[in-house]
């Protein structure tokens, strides 16, 4: 069954087109229920919005494959966005679960010997990493890592909007990485 169309583009058509209001009008109307639907398939705020993300940059790459005739806008938004959700809740799945380590339990080990030597080198090589990040960048990653806050609450509590505390720590982990990366060579095991 095919549907009637009139002579009006619909908003994918005028996203395709390159019609900035477009966009801004179809993530206000869309946005709140793609974040629902989000939420159903990822139970972290913060994995939803990112997911919710995805499905609008998603709709953007593909709005010009959109068909009227074949689909409502819902129908194609819904099923764009029903792919990108289950790739999020896969993700999520696979997600390594993150366990606070206690201080006083850093450099210890029970007899003593290399294991605790071992530990103590990784960590003061850790510090050092997180010496030579930016202090925005440090402190950003320590209310992460350390004090185990979400990207929004960190976001709430500096007054950073959310994408910036995603980049400072996206940079930072990259920079400790590479710090981490270049300091192991030469290290023969």
């Amino acid at each position: 069954m095919r549907r009637v169309t009139s002579d009006s583009p619909t908003l994918l058509q005028r996203i395709a087109s390159g019609d900035a209001g477009a966009i801004e009008e179809f993530v206000d109307r869309y946005g709140g229920w793609v974040l629902s639907l989000a939420k159903g398939y990822v139970h972290d705020i913060e994995l939803a919005e990112d997911a919710t993300q995805e499905v609008f940059i998603e709709v953007w790459k593909n709005a010009d494959r959109y068909d009227p005739a074949i689909a409502s806008e819902a129908t194609f938004v819904a099923m764009l966005a029903r792919r990108r959700l289950i790739d999020a809740h896969r993700r999520s799945e696979r997600r390594p679960r993150i366990e606070a380590v206690e201080p006083e339990s850093v450099g210890q080990s029970d007899d003593g010997g290399i294991d605790g030597v071992d530990l103590r080198d990784e960590v003061a090589r850790a510090n050092d990493a997180l010496s030579r990040l930016k202090p925005e960048q440090r402190e950003l990653l320590k209310m992460w890592v350390v004090d185990g806050m979400t990207h929004g609450e960190i976001a709430e509590l500096t007054g950073h909007p959310l994408g910036t505390v995603k980049s400072h720590l996206r940079r930072g982990l990259v920079r400790v990485r590479d710090i981490l990366g270049t300091a192991g060579e030469g290290v023969s095991s």
